[in-house]
């Protein structure tokens, strides 16, 4: 692995791009930057459905705005998943973000989309 971002490869190569000084190359390497730029992250935390859930009612009608108080919220088969299977990472990336994958169904759920 290097320590290059993601972003740094991506510009290195729109870089690239504009100097074929094609009359496209900068709209191209313009709409390529605006689309990376509102992408969401490659590796989103993948959560179960019930989890999902708990997330969504914690920052809604549970009025939850910690997660430290939304995981202490936690009871059956969410604290199982949760503290069990050493999952707090993945919840609390999941909570950071605002958006994660639906493990069952695949679904992404994007928090800022239900305001």
């Amino acid at each position: 692995m290097s320590n290059e971002t993601k972003r740094d490869v991506l510009e290195y190569y729109l870089e690239m791009i504009k100097a074929l000084k094609d009359p496209l190359a900068a709209e191209t390497v313009r709409e390529a930057r605006q689309r990376y730029a509102a992408a969401l992250p490659d590796d989103l935390p993948v959560i179960p459905k019930d989890v999902s859930e708990h997330i969504r009612w914690c920052k809604g009608e549970g009025g939850v705005d910690n997660v430290s108080d939304a995981m202490d919220y936690t009871c059956g088969d969410i604290a199982t998943w949760l503290y069990n299977e050493r999952h707090s990472d993945v919840f609390a990336r999941a909570w950071v973000l605002g958006v994660w994958k639906v493990k069952e169904t695949g679904e992404i759920v994007k928090l800022e989309a239900e305001k």
